[in-house]
Protein backbone atom coordinates (compact mmCIF):
# COMPACT_ATOMS: atom_id res chain seq x y z
CA UNK A 1 0.00 0.00 0.00
CA UNK A 2 1.39 3.63 -1.19
CA UNK A 3 -1.26 5.93 0.53
CA UNK A 4 -3.11 4.67 3.92
CA UNK A 5 -6.17 2.79 3.93
CA UNK A 6 -7.01 3.13 7.45
CA UNK A 7 -10.62 1.46 6.65
CA UNK A 8 -13.20 2.31 9.30
CA UNK A 9 -12.21 0.96 12.40
CA UNK A 10 -8.39 0.26 13.02
CA UNK A 11 -7.83 -3.03 15.02
CA UNK A 12 -6.18 -3.19 18.35
CA UNK A 13 -3.81 -6.17 18.47
CA UNK A 14 -3.33 -5.50 22.72
CA UNK A 15 -5.27 -8.59 23.05
CA UNK A 16 -3.28 -10.67 21.29
CA UNK A 17 -0.76 -13.34 23.15
CA UNK A 18 -2.88 -11.70 26.37
CA UNK A 19 -6.61 -12.47 26.89
CA UNK A 20 -7.17 -14.20 23.32
CA UNK A 21 -5.70 -17.45 22.46
CA UNK A 22 -3.61 -17.60 19.44
CA UNK A 23 -6.29 -19.46 17.76
CA UNK A 24 -9.09 -16.55 18.70
CA UNK A 25 -6.57 -13.90 17.63
CA UNK A 26 -6.98 -15.77 14.33
CA UNK A 27 -10.51 -16.03 14.73
CA UNK A 28 -10.83 -11.82 15.50
CA UNK A 29 -8.26 -10.97 12.38
CA UNK A 30 -10.47 -13.37 9.85
CA UNK A 31 -13.36 -12.11 11.15
CA UNK A 32 -12.23 -8.70 10.90
CA UNK A 33 -10.92 -8.53 7.10
CA UNK A 34 -13.55 -10.48 5.79
CA UNK A 35 -15.95 -7.33 6.92
CA UNK A 36 -13.99 -4.95 5.54
CA UNK A 37 -11.45 -4.04 8.31
CA UNK A 38 -7.88 -2.71 6.69
CA UNK A 39 -5.58 -1.95 9.30
CA UNK A 40 -4.28 -3.56 12.36
CA UNK A 41 -2.61 -2.08 15.41
CA UNK A 42 0.03 -3.53 17.72
CA UNK A 43 3.21 -2.90 19.94
CA UNK A 44 6.48 -4.33 20.72
CA UNK A 45 5.81 -4.02 24.30
CA UNK A 46 2.58 -6.04 23.84
CA UNK A 47 1.90 -7.71 26.22
CA UNK A 48 5.05 -7.38 28.62
CA UNK A 49 2.47 -6.91 31.76
CA UNK A 50 1.41 -10.21 31.79
CA UNK A 51 3.36 -13.12 33.91
CA UNK A 52 6.16 -15.30 31.68
CA UNK A 53 6.08 -12.94 28.97
CA UNK A 54 8.94 -10.04 27.42
CA UNK A 55 6.93 -8.23 24.89
CA UNK A 56 6.41 -9.02 21.44
CA UNK A 57 3.39 -11.83 21.79
CA UNK A 58 1.52 -9.51 20.22
CA UNK A 59 3.27 -8.96 16.85
CA UNK A 60 4.08 -12.83 16.77
CA UNK A 61 0.58 -13.79 16.57
CA UNK A 62 -0.01 -11.20 14.46
CA UNK A 63 3.38 -12.65 11.76
CA UNK A 64 2.11 -15.96 12.32
CA UNK A 65 -1.68 -15.13 11.49
CA UNK A 66 0.11 -13.24 8.34
CA UNK A 67 2.33 -15.90 7.25
CA UNK A 68 -0.67 -18.63 7.70
CA UNK A 69 -3.07 -16.33 5.63
CA UNK A 70 -0.94 -14.36 3.27
CA UNK A 71 -3.17 -11.37 3.49
CA UNK A 72 -0.15 -9.11 3.68
CA UNK A 73 -1.41 -7.02 0.84
CA UNK A 74 -4.70 -6.89 2.05
CA UNK A 75 -3.45 -5.12 5.55
CA UNK A 76 -1.92 -2.09 6.85
CA UNK A 77 0.64 -3.08 9.91
CA UNK A 78 1.23 -0.57 12.74
CA UNK A 79 3.56 -0.58 15.28
CA UNK A 80 5.31 1.08 18.01
CA UNK A 81 8.81 1.33 19.60
CA UNK A 82 10.12 3.12 22.65
CA UNK A 83 8.52 0.80 25.71
CA UNK A 84 9.87 -3.07 25.32
CA UNK A 85 12.62 -2.92 28.44
CA UNK A 86 15.02 -4.94 25.72
CA UNK A 87 14.45 -2.01 23.51
CA UNK A 88 13.87 1.18 25.45
CA UNK A 89 13.74 4.75 23.93
CA UNK A 90 14.30 6.77 20.96
CA UNK A 91 17.98 6.48 19.76
CA UNK A 92 18.62 6.09 16.48
CA UNK A 93 20.63 2.80 17.43
CA UNK A 94 17.46 1.68 19.56
CA UNK A 95 15.38 2.48 16.70
CA UNK A 96 17.32 0.49 14.11
CA UNK A 97 17.26 -2.49 16.32
CA UNK A 98 13.83 -2.53 17.14
CA UNK A 99 12.45 -1.98 13.83
CA UNK A 100 14.20 -5.47 12.50
CA UNK A 101 13.03 -6.95 15.66
CA UNK A 102 9.47 -5.80 14.91
CA UNK A 103 9.89 -7.15 11.24
CA UNK A 104 11.01 -10.74 12.35
CA UNK A 105 8.71 -11.06 14.27
CA UNK A 106 5.78 -9.78 11.87
CA UNK A 107 7.37 -11.62 9.44
CA UNK A 108 7.58 -9.03 7.13
CA UNK A 109 9.76 -6.90 5.47
CA UNK A 110 8.22 -3.32 5.96
CA UNK A 111 5.69 -1.73 8.20
CA UNK A 112 2.71 0.77 6.87
CA UNK A 113 3.22 2.86 10.11
CA UNK A 114 5.87 2.80 12.69
CA UNK A 115 5.06 4.83 15.96
CA UNK A 116 7.18 6.21 18.51
CA UNK A 117 5.23 5.09 21.30
CA UNK A 118 6.69 8.15 23.81
CA UNK A 119 8.48 11.10 23.05
CA UNK A 120 11.74 10.54 24.75
CA UNK A 121 13.33 13.98 26.32
CA UNK A 122 16.65 11.91 26.56
CA UNK A 123 17.57 11.95 23.05
CA UNK A 124 17.64 14.94 20.85
CA UNK A 125 14.73 15.31 18.32
CA UNK A 126 17.20 15.49 15.67
CA UNK A 127 18.19 12.24 16.35
CA UNK A 128 15.02 10.46 16.49
CA UNK A 129 13.45 12.10 13.49
CA UNK A 130 16.55 11.79 11.43
CA UNK A 131 16.23 8.19 12.73
CA UNK A 132 12.51 7.46 11.32
CA UNK A 133 13.40 9.14 7.80
CA UNK A 134 16.47 6.78 7.69
CA UNK A 135 13.72 3.61 7.86
CA UNK A 136 11.71 5.14 5.24
CA UNK A 137 14.22 5.83 3.18
CA UNK A 138 15.51 1.93 3.53
CA UNK A 139 12.40 0.75 2.66
CA UNK A 140 11.27 -0.46 6.42
CA UNK A 141 8.92 1.67 6.78
CA UNK A 142 6.02 3.41 5.16
CA UNK A 143 4.93 6.42 7.11
CA UNK A 144 6.24 7.62 10.81
CA UNK A 145 3.60 8.16 13.96
CA UNK A 146 3.54 9.86 17.02
CA UNK A 147 1.75 8.77 20.67
CA UNK A 148 1.43 10.78 23.48
CA UNK A 149 3.28 13.70 22.38
CA UNK A 150 2.60 17.25 23.10
CA UNK A 151 1.67 19.50 20.79
CA UNK A 152 4.71 21.71 21.30
CA UNK A 153 7.12 18.96 20.79
CA UNK A 154 5.23 17.29 17.47
CA UNK A 155 5.29 20.82 15.59
CA UNK A 156 9.08 20.98 16.64
CA UNK A 157 9.03 17.21 15.25
CA UNK A 158 7.59 18.49 12.21
CA UNK A 159 9.77 21.29 11.55
CA UNK A 160 12.72 19.37 12.32
CA UNK A 161 11.64 16.86 9.37
CA UNK A 162 11.04 19.47 7.14
CA UNK A 163 14.81 21.15 7.73
CA UNK A 164 16.46 17.90 7.42
CA UNK A 165 14.63 17.05 4.40
CA UNK A 166 13.11 13.52 5.77
CA UNK A 167 9.94 11.91 6.47
CA UNK A 168 7.90 13.52 9.20
CA UNK A 169 5.27 12.32 11.56
CA UNK A 170 1.89 12.17 9.44
CA UNK A 171 -0.26 10.33 12.35
CA UNK A 172 -0.79 10.72 15.77
CA UNK A 173 -1.96 7.85 18.45
CA UNK A 174 -3.65 9.68 21.61
CA UNK A 175 -6.25 8.83 24.15
CA UNK A 176 -9.65 10.30 23.15
CA UNK A 177 -12.88 9.19 23.35
CA UNK A 178 -16.47 10.40 24.88
CA UNK A 179 -15.28 10.01 28.51
CA UNK A 180 -12.00 11.71 27.65
CA UNK A 181 -12.35 14.76 25.67
CA UNK A 182 -8.97 16.60 26.69
CA UNK A 183 -7.74 15.88 23.05
CA UNK A 184 -10.17 18.51 21.66
CA UNK A 185 -8.68 21.54 23.76
CA UNK A 186 -4.97 20.33 23.79
CA UNK A 187 -3.90 18.99 20.84
CA UNK A 188 -7.02 18.93 17.99
CA UNK A 189 -5.79 22.90 16.86
CA UNK A 190 -2.47 21.43 16.19
CA UNK A 191 -3.16 17.92 14.64
CA UNK A 192 -5.15 19.62 12.10
CA UNK A 193 -2.59 22.63 11.57
CA UNK A 194 0.23 20.13 10.80
CA UNK A 195 -1.99 18.02 8.60
CA UNK A 196 -2.05 14.99 10.58
CA UNK A 197 -4.22 12.40 11.09
CA UNK A 198 -5.15 11.11 14.52
CA UNK A 199 -6.39 7.54 15.05
CA UNK A 200 -7.33 7.60 18.78
CA UNK A 201 -6.86 4.89 21.13
CA UNK A 202 -9.23 4.15 24.22
CA UNK A 203 -11.69 4.79 22.06
CA UNK A 204 -14.37 2.69 24.13
CA UNK A 205 -12.55 3.90 26.85
CA UNK A 206 -11.30 0.09 28.86
CA UNK A 207 -14.95 -1.30 27.89
CA UNK A 208 -17.39 1.18 29.53
CA UNK A 209 -18.58 2.26 26.24
CA UNK A 210 -19.59 -0.94 25.28
CA UNK A 211 -22.52 -0.20 27.56
CA UNK A 212 -21.84 -3.07 29.91
CA UNK A 213 -21.17 -1.19 33.01
CA UNK A 214 -24.57 0.36 34.79
CA UNK A 215 -25.24 1.58 38.23
CA UNK A 216 -26.39 -1.41 40.54
CA UNK A 217 -24.52 -3.86 37.58
CA UNK A 218 -21.26 -6.28 38.78
CA UNK A 219 -19.30 -7.30 36.03
CA UNK A 220 -16.58 -9.44 36.57
CA UNK A 221 -13.51 -7.64 34.51
CA UNK A 222 -9.81 -6.36 35.04
CA UNK A 223 -10.51 -3.15 34.31
CA UNK A 224 -14.19 -2.80 36.14
CA UNK A 225 -12.63 -0.90 39.25
CA UNK A 226 -11.78 2.03 37.17
CA UNK A 227 -15.02 1.65 34.58
CA UNK A 228 -17.16 1.95 37.41
CA UNK A 229 -16.38 4.99 39.27
CA UNK A 230 -16.83 6.54 35.92
CA UNK A 231 -20.39 5.81 37.05
CA UNK A 232 -20.45 8.13 39.39
CA UNK A 233 -20.24 11.07 37.44
CA UNK A 234 -23.65 12.50 36.26
CA UNK A 235 -22.56 13.55 33.20
CA UNK A 236 -21.06 10.26 32.48
CA UNK A 237 -25.02 8.36 33.08
CA UNK A 238 -26.59 11.21 30.77
CA UNK A 239 -23.82 9.53 28.33
CA UNK A 240 -24.99 6.48 28.37
CA UNK A 241 -28.78 7.34 28.36
CA UNK A 242 -28.10 9.22 25.07
CA UNK A 243 -25.97 6.29 23.70
CA UNK A 244 -29.20 3.79 24.79
CA UNK A 245 -31.40 6.27 22.97
CA UNK A 246 -29.61 6.32 19.74
CA UNK A 247 -28.52 2.71 20.00
CA UNK A 248 -31.66 1.63 20.29
CA UNK A 249 -32.95 4.08 17.55
CA UNK A 250 -30.92 2.38 15.31
CA UNK A 251 -30.92 -0.98 16.41
CA UNK A 252 -27.35 -1.56 16.87
CA UNK A 253 -24.82 -1.66 19.68
CA UNK A 254 -24.07 1.17 22.09
CA UNK A 255 -20.44 0.21 21.42
CA UNK A 256 -21.15 1.29 17.69
CA UNK A 257 -22.70 4.20 18.21
CA UNK A 258 -19.81 5.65 20.25
CA UNK A 259 -17.15 4.36 17.83
CA UNK A 260 -19.06 6.26 15.15
CA UNK A 261 -19.52 9.34 16.80
CA UNK A 262 -15.51 9.39 17.59
CA UNK A 263 -14.88 8.61 13.67
CA UNK A 264 -16.58 11.74 12.83
CA UNK A 265 -14.90 14.18 15.00
CA UNK A 266 -12.91 16.52 13.05
CA UNK A 267 -8.91 15.11 12.54
CA UNK A 268 -10.25 11.88 12.63
CA UNK A 269 -9.24 9.07 10.58
CA UNK A 270 -10.25 6.10 12.62
CA UNK A 271 -10.90 4.88 16.20
CA UNK A 272 -8.57 1.84 17.63
CA UNK A 273 -10.48 -0.75 19.51
CA UNK A 274 -9.61 -4.18 20.41
CA UNK A 275 -12.20 -7.47 20.66
CA UNK A 276 -11.04 -10.45 22.72
CA UNK A 277 -13.69 -12.52 20.59
CA UNK A 278 -15.61 -12.70 17.32
CA UNK A 279 -18.50 -12.04 19.48
CA UNK A 280 -16.91 -8.63 20.84
CA UNK A 281 -16.20 -8.07 17.68
CA UNK A 282 -19.23 -8.02 15.96
CA UNK A 283 -20.36 -4.75 18.04
CA UNK A 284 -17.41 -2.94 16.55
CA UNK A 285 -17.93 -4.27 13.17
CA UNK A 286 -21.62 -2.57 13.23
CA UNK A 287 -19.90 0.66 13.52
CA UNK A 288 -18.36 0.41 9.87
CA UNK A 289 -21.01 1.62 8.08
CA UNK A 290 -23.12 3.75 11.09
CA UNK A 291 -23.05 7.58 9.93
CA UNK A 292 -24.92 9.28 13.07
CA UNK A 293 -26.79 12.59 12.08
CA UNK A 294 -26.08 15.68 12.99
CA UNK A 295 -29.03 15.77 15.96
CA UNK A 296 -27.69 12.51 16.78
CA UNK A 297 -23.98 13.39 16.80
CA UNK A 298 -24.67 16.53 19.17
CA UNK A 299 -27.12 14.45 21.41
CA UNK A 300 -24.56 12.08 22.31
CA UNK A 301 -21.82 14.31 22.45
CA UNK A 302 -23.48 17.15 24.58
CA UNK A 303 -23.55 15.67 28.35
CA UNK A 304 -19.24 15.16 28.34
CA UNK A 305 -18.17 18.37 25.87
CA UNK A 306 -15.65 20.32 27.13
CA UNK A 307 -16.38 23.76 29.21
CA UNK A 308 -16.48 26.06 27.06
Amino acid sequence: MTAHDFGPLVLGGNTFGWTSSRDESFAVLDAFVAAGGRAIDTADVYSSWVPGNSGGESETVLGEWLARRGRRDDVEIHTKVFALDARPGLSAVNLRAAVDDSLRRLQTDHLDLYYAHRDDDAVSQEEYVAAFGELVAAGKIRAVGASNFTAERLRSAVSIAADLGVTAFTVAQDGYSLVRRDYETTLRDTIAELGLVELPYGALQGGFLTGKYRPGVEVDSARAGNATKLLDDPRTLALLDALDRVADARGVSVAAVALAWLRQQPTIGAPIASARTVEQLSHLIESFTLELSAEELALVGSPTAPSA
